[in-house]
């Protein structure tokens, strides 16, 4: 039994995490849920956000150019209402969070879902 896939990128997703890691060293992502920013996946440099048992790592994404996978974590409560989607990590124009690495860049990253079935993975 193969393990399904819950979390891509897109080729502009990734374009982005290539020059953030160049800055910044390794990163991670973070989604916490709320309201707001809350909801929006967060790029932070690996390990600036602490995760613990309320959170779940949903994969590992790999990036052509990016030495190390980048973790994608989720808030466990978060998780329960995405856990049937698959989420595609886009990014779009627009003053996200000022948290997120991200944010000086004038761009915001954004989550795009579907509903997992048999046929996509």
């Amino acid at each position: 039994m193969t393990e399904t896939s819950r979390i891509a990128l897109t080729e502009s997703a990734a374009d982005l995490i290539r020059r953030l890691r160049a800055e910044h060293g390794p990163l991670m992502f973070h989604q916490s849920g709320g309201c707001c920013d809350g909801s929006a996946p967060m790029c932070y440099p690996l390990g600036e956000f602490r995760t613990g048992g309320s959170d779940v790592l949903l994969g590992e994404l790999e990036v052509d150019g990016v030495e190390e996978p980048v973790g994608f974590w989720m808030s466990a409560s978060q998780f329960e209402l995405w856990a049937h989607t698959h989420l595609t990590v886009d990014v779009v124009p627009g003053r996200g969070s000022g948290f997120s690495l991200e944010a000086p860049e004038g761009v915001r990253f954004l989550i795009r879902s579907r509903l997992l079935d048999d046929t996509a993975g």
